[in-house]
């Protein structure tokens, strides 16, 4: 029987990531990508090769894949083939993402209140999105063609810039053009799909915008190629004003055995204020990150509620390895939060968005779910992406460790990685990211403060707490 194994592997590694816990083998890339079910908790390969660590402060780990005598190996499944130089990279982000502690239930699915599908005619379209604040507005839960054609423009401006000296003014020219054209063409259209209640300030907003597109063509005249890109991000904050402007009320139902947890029905922003030690080029930095309770409500609501709680203020860096950052692992033998009204520790459950659909999947990994090609709402394509750490074979686990994707890598290239899909994204480093591959294990947190959207926290226990 075939169960996606060629018979030509043997499956003892070599690869080692030295730190201070017994040693433990976990999967290679190798082993890990020749078939998806290869990552289900009831695969025997996939049991023996990784089970859950205890805390993160520090593994010895040692992936132990040796190559076959040729120089690839087929993939039963798809014919894709994998290098054995792909290996190192799996091992540092599939086991140091991971907790040991207990799992709820099985997979559950959100029920819409209203349905809304965002227009992804554009999104799917060329490259990979990789800008934080463009995969933030892509997010929304909204249907507005008019609206994400002037979008698009300005955000292609960042590739015109890519092109060396004043040439790249003329393709930035171009971009302008674009998107005042569109603008014009397309404001009634974009007025009509602005909730009522927001009206008032979503046309304040797309004056803003209709009278910073005329500044940004004066600077093209002037040919002041520095000033551009400032201008641009301006832009784009309106554009992303006026399209959260356009979301009427909370888009789905949450399913009934998570709502009474925290919950974020819509979006926050927290700055993150770090102490970095022994780098005489930084001393502390401010990072500043938008949570997406849209598309994962319990995740982005239960980390808000623990900084309300001021769980995260002092606790050190805990792992940076180049491929992530990763804290949320309290003193003591717990491995989360324990809440205090049962003295247990408080797990969520895992939570995707797929693109096309109105509400999250609950419970399960969209390879559990067979969703193979699905691409998420809040995929891991920009450097400072932010999602919880869980137990790798135990869905809900999540409860307080965190961690932030640095950089892309043959594992992990934008729209297509082995993390989308098997841990909850919630929000992204929108200011400041690159300063995120500075830090290092035993920087501090000295706090993280909600600066936007704490209203839009419902249930919250840090109040009862308090």
């Amino acid at each position: 029987m075939d169960d996606g194994f060629p018979s030509m592997v043997t499956p003892v590694c070599s690869h080692s990531l030295t730190k201070h816990k017994p040693q433990t083998i976990i999967p290679c890339h190798y082993c890990a990508s020749l078939s998806p079910k290869w990552f289900n908790s009831n695969n025997t390969h996939s049991r023996r090769l990784s089970y859950p660590l205890r805390g993160l402060r520090g593994f010895n780990a040692r992936c132990s894949y040796q190559p076959p005598h040729h120089s690839e190996s087929q993939n039963n499944h798809n014919g894709r083939s994998f290098s054995l130089k792909q290996c190192a990279i799996s091992i540092a982000l599939a086991v140091g993402l991971i907790t040991g502690v207990p799992t709820l239930d099985g997979p559950t699915i959100a029920q819409a209140a209203n349905p809304v599908l965002s227009d992804l005619s554009v999104l799917i379209s060329g490259p990979p999105i990789k800008d934080p604040g463009a995969l933030l507005r892509y997010a929304l839960p909204i249907d507005n063609k008019a609206i994400r054609e002037v979008q698009k423009p300005l955000e292609d401006i960042t590739e015109s810039l890519k092109i060396a000296g004043v040439k790249a003014l003329d393709s930035v020219e171009r971009n302008v053009r674009q998107a005042s054209r569109t603008l014009k063409q397309g404001k009634t259209l974009i007025v009509s799909g602005l909730a009522e209640s927001k009206k008032e300030h979503g046309v304040e907003l797309l004056s803003k915008l209709e009278a910073g597109i005329d500044e940004l063509e004066l600077i093209i005249q002037d040919r002041n190629r520095d000033a551009v890109a400032p201008k641009q991000k301006e832009l784009l904050q309106y554009v992303g004003g006026v399209e959260e402007d356009m979301v009427d009320g909370f888009p789905f139902e949450v399913p009934e055995e998570y709502q009474n947890m925290p919950l974020l029905k819509g979006r926050a922003a927290v700055d993150m204020k770090v102490k970095v030690k022994d780098n005489p080029n930084l001393d502390e930095c401010v990072f500043h990150i938008v949570l997406d309770g849209y598309n994962a409500p319990v995740t982005a609501g239960n980390f808000v509620d623990l900084v309300e709680r001021h769980f995260y203020d002092g606790m050190e860096i805990q792992r940076a390895d180049g491929f992530v950052v990763q804290t949320g692992d309290p003193e003591g033998p717990a491995e989360g939060f324990i809440d205090p009204s049962t003295e247990k520790i408080r797990t969520i459950p895992l939570e995707i968005t797929v693109n096309g659909e109105k509400a999250p999947v609950y419970g399960s990994t969209l390879e559990e779910l067979g969703l193979y090609k699905a691409q998420t709402k809040l995929p891991f394509n920009a450097f400072g992406t932010m999602a919880m750490a869980r137990d790798e074979f135990e869905d809900n686990s999540a409860s307080s460790q965190i961690f932030w994707l640095l950089k892309e890598s043959e594992l992990t290239p934008s729209n297509a990685n082995i993390l989308d899909g098997r841990y909850a994204v919630f929000g992204y480093v929108t200011e400041n990211e690159d300063n995120l591959a500075d830090l290092k294990v035993g920087d501090v947190i000295e706090s993280i403060k909600v600066v936007s959207g704490l209203d839009n926290l419902v249930n919250p226990t840090y109040k009862i707490a308090g």
